[in-house]
């Protein structure tokens, strides 16, 4: 699980699931007329109503964060764990719709008194409808595809002979003892096992891949979303998914692509290099 992977329209999902359940809380209807004293039920009194608008907006919530905190898509009755998210959300907006139009149900104009839709409806209205646009918009507004969370930033290179401090596995300083690759570098006067360079030499490729021209130089880069890193020989099927979070390695500018580096070693095409952010 990667909660760097995570979006502005993620964020977005997240406030309007809180506001939902507040709003479950307050009162349902509400009716002119009344004296101060009347107590008014909530969400909570009504099934049909809680499980409809309230519940379902907040499970479609949970389901889009976690979807998109997953590395690997995953699927529920043959649809993508997300998909089947954004299709509870939008129903939770449905939902709510109906209750504001028709808030006391098949009681209605059976009194002299009409009931209103109450404040927990119209707050929760509000949370529906802002969960059911982000769910939808968020693959479609690239403001709403940025990353909730920057990653951090590549140590800083330290003077030759220095240890770097400690990092993640797959950031430039990483712990280990071990540059990106986990190749050993070599310490002071050729010692073997000396302090590890984190940050790739300047003008100097990783160990193996070689840059395509000369005035290219490897450098560490983060991807704002989750993309996928396709075989250099051209194939249609991604070889693995760059994650929000983690650095990788150019090692080769390959026409508007880049060739990248993963933590294990293996190396492909980034094609859609937009909103990277270099190391």
């Amino acid at each position: 699980m990667n909660i760097r992977s995570l979006t502005r329209g993620d964020g977005v999902v997240i406030g309007a699931a809180v506001l939902l359940f507040i709003a479950s809380f307050l009162d349902t209807y509400s009716i002119d007329g009344a004296s101060d004293s009347t107590e008014y039920p909530n969400a909570w009194d009504s099934g049909p109503t809680l499980m409809s608008m309230y519940l379902a907006g907040i499970i479609a919530a949970v389901v889009i964060v976690f979807a998109h905190t997953q590395s690997q898509p995953r699927k529920v009755v043959g649809l993508d764990l997300g998909q089947f998210g954004v299709a509870f959300a939008v129903f939770s907006a449905w939902s709510a719709l109906g209750n504001i139009f028709d808030p006391a149900g098949p009681f209605d104009g059976n009194g002299a008194l009409t009931p209103d839709a109450g404040t927990g409806l119209i707050i929760g209205l509000i949370a529906a409808v802002a969960l059911a646009g982000a769910a939808v918009a968020t693959p479609l507004v690239p403001a709403l595809k940025a990353p909730l969370l920057g990653a951090p930033r590549p140590a800083t290179p330290q003077p030759y002979g220095q240890q770097p401090p400690a990092g993640g596995y797959g950031y430039p300083g990483g712990a280990g003892g071990q540059a990106f690759g986990g190749q050993p570098q070599p310490g002071p006067f050729g010692t073997p096992g000396g302090a590890p360079q984190a940050q790739p030499q300047q003008g100097a490729p990783a160990p193996g891949p070689q840059p395509s021209g000369g005035d290219f130089s490897p450098f560490w880069f983060a991807v704002p979303v989750p993309r996928p890193l396709y075989p250099e020989d051209g194939s249609p099927n991604p070889i693995a998914e760059l994650a929000p979070g983690t650095w990788y390695l150019a090692v080769e500018q390959r026409g508007p692509g880049l060739i990248a580096q993963t933590q294990d070693g293996r190396r492909g095409v980034l094609q859609d290099t937009s909103g990277i952010q270099r190391g």
